[in-house]
């Protein structure tokens, strides 16, 4: 058994399984909640070159000739993946895969010029909440009032530590030689950011 990444796009054969599993389980856990037409249209949204380079990637997890996960991001901004169809196979979860495509995500974004990732899941997705914060997401919403009232939970991630040197340079210098402040671990500017990236989600 062994497993290995294949970096692809959304229309290879290989990902049929992921979007059609995804399909079924969005559809069954919210229906016509988040889209009147489904699922499917809902993944549907975004054109096949949204997910790749230079500003986004799509891969999958491949075990012995099979498609057992995957998951793929986008430009948000011009430092800021967004993280999107996270999924593994549903008999072969609770063993660490889920965590495995994060880190592989996290580490190509962050090779492609990204030092932030944001992503957002459902609030019928209580393991993808836990996951997330587990593995060092910054929810961006109030955790204490029922999940439903914010529909979309969405998190952060700084992971410019993850760039080349080089990048990494690149990325804590702003225009005029100023820092950028969520480069260099201060989050002073995260209730501003979390409300420019909801403004977003409403035309999203």
């Amino acid at each position: 058994m062994s497993d290995s990444f294949l970096y692809t796009t959304p229309l290879d054969p290989r990902a049929k399984p992921l979007i059609d599993e995804l399909i079924h389980e969005y559809d069954s856990r919210y229906g016509t909640y988040f889209n009147a037409e489904g699922a499917a249209a809902e993944l549907n949204r975004y054109p096949p070159e949204a997910f790749a380079p230079p500003n986004g990637n799509f891969v999958l997890l491949i075990r012995d000739g099979e498609t057992i996960g995957g998951g793929a991001f986008k430009r948000y901004d011009e430092r800021t993946a967004e993280f999107k169809r996270i999924w593994t196979r549903h008999d072969l979860r609770r063993q660490g895969l889920a965590r495995k495509v994060l880190v592989e995500l996290e580490s190509r974004a962050a090779r492609q010029g990204y030092s932030r990732i944001y992503l957002t899941t459902g609030f019928r997705q209580p393991e993808a909440v836990g996951l997330y914060l587990n593995y060092g997401y910054t929810a961006l919403f109030d955790q204490t009032v029922d999940p439903e009232i914010h529909r979309t939970l969405p998190f952060e991630k700084d992971v410019s530590h993850l760039a080349e040197p080089e990048l990494r340079v690149l990325a804590a210098t702003g225009e005029n030689g100023k820092d950028r402040e969520f480069i260099k671990g201060k989050h002073h500017g995260t209730d501003d950011r979390f409300r420019g990236d909801r403004a977003r989600q409403q035309d999203r």
